[in-house]
Order: structure tokens, then sequence, then C-alpha cells
């Protein structure tokens, strides 16, 4: 080398490692600087858009991956209450087979002639209880598990293992009825067990027949048939399409009507009664109707020394029973 052609204050130019040369493979392949470095900066930085997707997908999986999310999520489910579907009663024609259940309530339809029965469901020990009661059966049970008793009138309902499924009782027409002491009328009641304990008052206090609206009142079966505890074999139970007119029909036969409301004129202990007597009895709250409280002969209430002065319908009407039969006596 020639002296001239060294020069030690200028720095040495750095050798570039020579690239190797690509193959005819590796053609198409490689990817260009620019394109690596941008889906690098993507994996480390992700878009917005990417965040909105993983978030809804998040939200729709309902739970984080993370264990602490996981187990928070499911102490929050054991500590929510699991709703459970209301039982709803199979259709049932309403003109047709009603049911019956409870021991008291199919033993008294068992032991009643005027019935007439479709199917008689019992479990093992309620078909003994029937062979020892010596009851003439008029067909014969079919032996049941319990479950299939409460597929038909609810997991809540005291069947005490025994189901009959029956004809509908007959009932007289009011035009038919010939009262000598005492008769109840129902207006409106609907509530099943209100009206069942009902109709099992008039039977301890030798009600001839109970009136009620065919309308805005419960059928008699089922519940109904439960709460009245055989009263449905004893007292007949008469529908009318119109309560006005059928009390008109019992004025006509020298009835004398009374209705039952907490602002009636005088206490039934006192007004003037006479057999044979027609009570009549309103909802609970709304009491009696304009049209049913203007066709009766008098309104009455029923004094109370305490500070209530309000009692349930079906206790209100047992109260009312006990006055009046007691009053009029045997007629």
């Amino acid at each position: 080398m020639r002296k001239r052609d060294f020069d030690p204050r200028k720095s040495r130019p750095k050798s570039r490692p020579k690239s190797r040369p690509e193959s005819r493979a590796d053609f198409g392949r490689k990817e260009p600087q620019e394109q690596r470095s941008k889906q690098r900066s993507k994996q480390r930085f992700p878009q917005p858009s990417e965040h909105r997707r993983d978030d809804h997908a998040e939200h729709a999986r309902g739970a984080d991956d993370r264990p602490w999310r996981r187990d928070r999520a499911r102490d929050r489910d054991r500590e929510r209450p699991l709703k459970k579907k209301p039982w709803r009663p199979p259709p049932r024609d309403r003109d047709g087979p009603v049911i019956l259940y409870g021991w008291h309530s199919v033993k008294a339809a068992l032991e009643n002639p005027a019935r007439r029965f479709h199917r008689l469901m019992a479990t093992e020990n309620a078909a003994h209880r029937l062979a020892e009661s010596g009851i003439a059966l008029p067909i014969a049970p079919l032996r049941v598990r319990p479950e299939e008793i409460e597929a038909l009138v609810g997991p809540d309902a005291v069947h005490q293992g025994i189901l009959a499924e029956a004809e509908p009782l007959d009932a007289p027409a009011v035009e038919e009825l010939a009262p000598r002491r005492l008769v109840l009328v129902l207006d409106q009641i609907t509530d099943p067990h209100n009206v069942g304990a009902i109709l099992r008052s008039a039977a301890a206090f030798a009600v001839e027949a109970v009136i009620t609206t065919a309308r805005h009142s419960p059928e008699a079966t089922g519940v109904l048939a439960k709460a009245a505890s055989a009263a449905l074999e004893h007292v007949p139970l008469v529908t009318v399409p119109n309560l006005a007119r059928a009390l008109e029909a019992l004025k006509e036969k020298n009835v004398f009507v009374i209705g039952l409301d907490s602002s009636g004129d005088g206490d039934l202990a006192s007004v003037p009664l006479r057999a044979p007597l027609a009570l009549v009895v309103g909802a609970e709250g709304k009491g009696l109707r304009q049209l049913t409280r203007a066709t009766c002969d008098a309104v009455a209430r029923i004094a109370l020394p305490g500070r209530i002065k309000s009692l349930n319908v079906s206790n209100a009407t047992a109260l009312a029973l006990f006055v009046a039969s007691g009053r009029i006596g045997d007629a």
C-alpha cells in the first residue's frame, strides 16, 4: 500500500454482510420489511375493532377465563334463587267430569249413590285404607304412585293418596226450590277456598241450598271440593245466570231475603227475621253489588265488639248462619 493512500484520520468504512442470494424456492415467500413490522405492531397493540370483537365474544361467553372471575360468577349463581315454573292444571271441559281428591271428599262421594264415576286412583296405602273402611266401591281403584296424582292436582295439593273423576251432581233450578227454613246466596265470591269453607258451614247448619252465579264463581271441583270436605254431597249447589232474577224468584215463594254488608242498617241479631230466609253474602272488598242490594228486603250487618269490624267472608258467613238459624228456629 502506498503511504499516500492511508489516512488514519479517516474512519474505515464498515463492511456490510453479504446477503445470501435468494434461491428459487424462497422467491415469493419472503415478506417485505414493512409488512412484517406492521404485523408485529398489530400483535403488540390490537386495534380498537379487535378489542370490541374480543369484548363481545367475552360477554357472550358470560364469564372471564380468569379463575377468580369464574369463582365469583359461580358463587353468584349459587346465591341466585332458581325460578320454579308455576304448576298449571291440565285443560278440562267445564261440562266434563270433576276432580275430587282428599280422603273425606272422595269417601263421601263414594258413599253417595247419585255420583257417577269415571276413574278412581289410589296409592298403595290409600287402597288398603279403602279396603279397611268397608265402603262398597262402585268402581275398582287404579293403583298409582303419588306423583301421578300430583300431576293432576298440583304438587302442593294435600291429596292423601286418593283421587276420583266423577260426573257433577245434578242441581235443581231455582224455580224448583221450595225453601222451608234457610237458603244461602253468594254474590260473585270467586275464591274456591272461601266457597268450599262456606259450603262446609252450610252443611253444618242444615242449609237447604247454596245459590251462586254461573259467572265469576269457581267450579265445584278440585280445590273447592277439598275445602268443602264432603259438603258437596249434602248441599245442592245451584248456579243461576242472573242473581237478581233468582232473588225475585225466591221472593215470589215468600222467602225473606236479607243481605249481609258491613254498612247494613241494623245488627243481624236484632233485625226482624222469619223463615223461610235467604242470606245473601257479597265478595270481600266489593260487598254486595248495587242491584243485589236493591233486590234484598233488608240489609243487615254483624256487630263486632272488637277493634276489627270485618271478618273473612267464610268466617262472617258461618257467624251469620249461627245467628240466623238460632233466631228462626226449626221451621
